[in-house]
């Protein structure tokens, strides 16, 4: 089953959607494929303004656009798909971020693009399933460095010991920003599972998860990696 956002999917200018492991581009966003920008992410803080179907992007983590018809995705596994939207559907943008990306600014810098045209406050955003605080244990090193180069979110960046909410740290600095309708969607991707719908007794994961793979290769080396089993996420302002 596909994740949708509450605040985005009252937005009747777009389309959007959060893939999973059996839908890995969402079935409302397939009509549009071909339209698809396309980018190579790398962790980086780069932002493409997107001004044609199908346009080559280069390296890239973040897309935008103010134009009709073109589909933005991001390709992640426990990384965040972070997407937004205008009020009206008057643009469009999406945010490939993993905690480089979130340490080095990308979201912020995405919303500078958006207040070149307009003011942030105008936007929705969705940040959607990723590896959660639940599951995504790290060093203490790593922990310390969000402490020290977020100190407004210091109560928020790890509330386990050496577990990092990605999701809150990205939604503080979405609403630090001046974006301040967000909204949550989906589960976290190392751990969430859905029912076998032939039987309600048999669970498979929902989503791709790079960690959970890791992890389950050191208890079993001949585990099947997940090469090419990213879920996309993304959205399009509606041709009229």
């Amino acid at each position: 089953m596909t994740d949708f956002s509450p605040q985005l999917s009252r937005i009747s200018a777009i389309c959007h959607g959060f893939g999973n492991k059996s839908v890995l581009l969402p079935d409302s966003l397939q009509p549009y494929r071909v339209s698809q920008a396309n980018k190579k992410q790398v962790h980086g803080t780069k932002i493409v303004e997107v001004t044609e179907p199908g346009q080559e992007c280069g390296e890239a983590d973040g897309l935008y656009t103010t134009q009709v018809g073109i589909l933005l995705t991001v390709l992640t596994a426990d990384c965040l798909p972070v997407i937004f939207s205008h009020r009206q559907g008057k643009g469009i943008a999406v945010v490939h971020a993993g905690w480089r990306g979130l340490l080095d600014g990308i979201i912020l810098k995405m919303v500078e693009r958006i207040a070149r045209d307009d003011d942030p406050a105008n936007w929705v955003t969705a940040i959607g399933p990723a590896a959660r605080s639940c599951c995504y244990e790290v060093n203490e090193e790593l922990v310390e460095l969000f402490v020290n180069r977020l100190p407004s979110a210091k109560n928020i960046i790890s509330p386990r010991f050496r577990h990092l909410n990605l999701t809150a740290i990205a939604e503080h600095q979405l609403r630090g920003a001046g974006i301040h309708l967000v909204d949550r969607v989906g589960g976290c991707t190392i751990c969430t599972t859905v029912s076998n719908e032939a039987d309600a007794s048999q669970h498979h994961f929902k989503y791709t998860s790079f960690r959970r793979t890791s992890q389950q290769q050191v208890i079993d080396p001949i585990h099947p990696g997940i090469k090419g089993r990213n879920q996309y996420s993304g959205l399009i302002i509606l041709p009229s």
